[in-house]
């Protein structure tokens, strides 16, 4: 395909694709004249994955250059998603575990015994909890390492799915920002509704309660006036139509 037709079936202006080629995250196509290069569906799948690191996750020019990079030397997939945590969850350097609570988790839940950059923030987040005063107990953190152990399992298996290197990282990388948003909003409704059927729903617009000694919602009151007559509804020939668009 040319660049034209590139351009359209990523929706991605002609002008910022040229600047990727000269960046080289993008690897120049194939010439066939001197000023005309043919591109095929390997441009197409790195573009998408500079799409999704650039709009879903925020990532910088450079901090794209050094996760397609890894691509283009064909890093093992490992590789590719320690350096995808790294960038896309801003996590760190890799480091081994610290706390007693990390190390007692790993062991629980059978993960390896490495240096990671998730394993640091761990440990990071259960100090800063044991500062604040909440502590986990420790059958609390067996329910969430088992829980997340689960989600990790989807999702990195349909990471694994992935037929190329390009694709991996597109399919991880959005995962990591949209998955886990999605377990933050699913836990939130899991708590609302928990709460709600622990304490009863509390007052407002969608809950109807009753007054001691009054009727019942949508029952008038001997000394409630009937509601006015609606006005006809006007015949459907002389209704006007919604515009075009």
């Amino acid at each position: 395909m040319r660049l034209q037709e590139l351009s359209e079936i990523t929706r991605m202006p002609i002008a910022s694709i040229k600047y990727y080629l000269r960046e080289g995250i993008v690897p120049a196509g194939r010439l066939v004249t001197a000023t005309r290069a043919q591109y095929d569906d390997g441009h197409v799948r790195r573009i998408r994955t500079i799409q999704t690191l650039r709009n879903v996750n925020g990532l910088r020019v450079e901090q794209i250059r050094a996760i397609v990079g890894l691509v283009d030397r064909g890093a093992s997939r490992v590789e590719i998603m320690k350096a995808l945590q790294r960038e896309v969850q801003a996590l760190g350097e890799p480091v081994p575990g610290r706390t007693e609570e990390g190390n007692a988790v790993v062991r629980l839940r059978g993960w390896p015994d490495v240096p990671t950059a998730a394993r640091g923030a761990l440990d990071d987040h259960l100090e800063e909890m044991a500062r604040l005063g909440v502590p986990l107990p420790e059958d609390a953190l067996e329910v969430y390492s088992r829980a997340v152990d689960l989600i990790a399992h989807v999702d990195v298996g349909d990471a694994a799915s992935a037929a190329d290197l390009d694709t991996l990282v597109t399919k991880a990388a959005a995962g990591m920002h949209m998955h886990s948003q999605l377990v933050l909003r699913l836990l939130a409704l899991a708590q609302a509704s928990r709460s709600i059927a622990l304490y009863g729903p509390a007052p407002g617009p969608h809950t109807a309660h009753r007054v001691a000694g009054a009727a019942p919602v949508g029952v008038p009151t001997p000394s409630a006036q009937p509601p006015a007559a609606r006005p006809q509804a006007e015949p459907a020939s002389r209704r006007s139509s919604p515009p075009v668009e």
